[in-house]
Formats: C-alpha cells, sequence, structure tokens
C-alpha cells in the first residue's frame, strides 16, 4: 500500500517462531506484543545475517487480542477457536499491533491500540464461522477483513493495525528511516 520494494525473510522450516509468541504470566498485553515484535525483528535480523543478504532496514510486527489483561493468541485448534469467540461475543475489546523497523543499531517501534465490539454471537454462528477454518492462525480467532466482519458493530483506531499491520504506525516509522517520504 505505501508503494515499498521489500523482500520477505520467512523463517527457515527448522526455526521454533511459535515460542517466541509464548505469553509471560502477568504479562500486559502490551509489553507482550511489543516483546515479541522485538524477538521476531531479533530473529529477522539473524536471517538476514546468515542469508548474506545485503543491510537494509527490516520490518517487523505481532497483533494480539486482549479482553482486559487476558490475552487471546493464536487458537490451538477448532475448540479454542470457538472459546475465544464466545468470550469475546457481545463485548469491546483491544486489538494491540506492535511495529518495530531496525536498520544498522537504530531500531524503533510503535504500537497501534484499537478497540473492535463484536454483537453476540450465537453458538450456531460460532460453529459456523469456526467451521469456514477463517479464525485459525489469527490472534482471538478472527480476521477483521473476512466474514466475522459480519458480527462487528464498531471499531474505535486502525483498521489496518486490527488486520495486523497498521499503515499510519508503519508509514511515520519509514519516514523516520528515509525509506518513504
Amino acid at each position: 500500500m505505501l508503494g515499498v520494494q521489500h523482500e520477505l525473510l520467512l523463517p527457515h522450516s527448522d526455526e521454533d517462531t511459535e515460542s517466541l509468541e509464548a505469553v509471560i504470566r502477568g504479562e500486559a498485553p502490551a509489553r507482550y506484543v511489543q516483546r515479541v515484535t522485538a524477538l521476531k525483528l531479533d530473529a529477522a535480523i539473524e536471517r538476514m545475517k546468515r542469508r548474506g543478504l545485503k543491510p537494509a532496514p527490516v520490518l517487523c510486527s505481532d497483533t494480539t487480542v486482549a479482553l482486559g489483561r487476558k490475552i487471546y493468541g493464536k487458537p490451538e485448534d477448532e475448540r479454542d477457536a470457538a472459546r475465544m469467540l464466545r468470550e469475546l461475543s457481545g463485548k469491546t475489546h483491544r486489538v494491540l499491533t506492535a511495529v518495530a523497523i531496525q536498520s544498522g543499531r537504530k531500531r524503533l517501534g510503535a504500537l497501534s491500540d484499537s478497540r473492535v465490539t463484536f454483537a453476540r454471537m450465537t453458538p450456531a454462528q460460532i460453529r459456523a464461522y469456526v467451521e469456514s477454518h477463517e479464525p485459525m492462525g489469527k490472534a482471538g480467532a478472527y480476521a477483521i477483513q473476512g466474514r466475522v466482519a459480519a458480527y462487528i458493530s464498531h471499531i474505535s483506531g486502525s483498521y489496518s493495525g486490527i488486520m495486523g499491520l497498521p499503515m499510519f504506525e508503519t508509514a511515520n516509522l519509514l519516514r523516520a528511516f528515509k525509506v518513504i517520504g
């Protein structure tokens, strides 16, 4: 969307990327998502070095869903996805997306904090959504840009941040590194 040329630094199959997302007991949701983003950025920088790629700014982000201090990561299975959706149904929760960029030794980060309100979902509606497999691999067991949008009555904040990469914060970071004007 920002017209930035980029190359993906996807993890190799032998990398344990899921362990980076482990929640530390008592950790606040904002601190959690910023810590995970920093760990992902550290791993991406190492990946770039191992692959012998030319030095360039590296951007990473991570998104989490929180209801109060409870963190909702990616569901483990369909049952877990249904539990998350039941708990979020009829309530307003936060979607926190941290973004960080590093170039050389300089590292900057930003946090997008949005609110999403779900209408009440019936057990049949939750079951149908889970059966679509859309919730799998998504923080909070949903993708705002997908079918669940039919149950979102209100958002406050960054739609792109809720999707997983807040454009405003990302653009500001890219400007700080003179990647965009």
